[in-house]
């Protein structure tokens, strides 16, 4: 697998094979990883807050109703 450095950008390779772009720059990988594990952290995050809208929704019907 042979690699050629890109012109201007220091962490950047480029695959001769499959002509792929590879990040080579550790440090941009880990910040990926951190933004990556943030995403999720997000993501569960607004998934808990819509599932206790939906629970204060259905008690506020309830409520309505009696």
């Amino acid at each position: 697998m042979s690699r050629v450095k890109i012109k201007d950008n220091v962490g950047l390779e480029r695959d001769l094979s499959s002509h792929a772009v590879i990040n080579t720059s550790m440090t941009a990988y880990e910040a990926r990883l951190k933004q990556i594990q943030k995403e999720e952290k997000f993501n569960e995050e607004f998934s808990q807050l819509k599932a206790d809208m939906a629970e204060i929704k259905e008690l506020l019907k309830n409520l309505g109703g009696k």
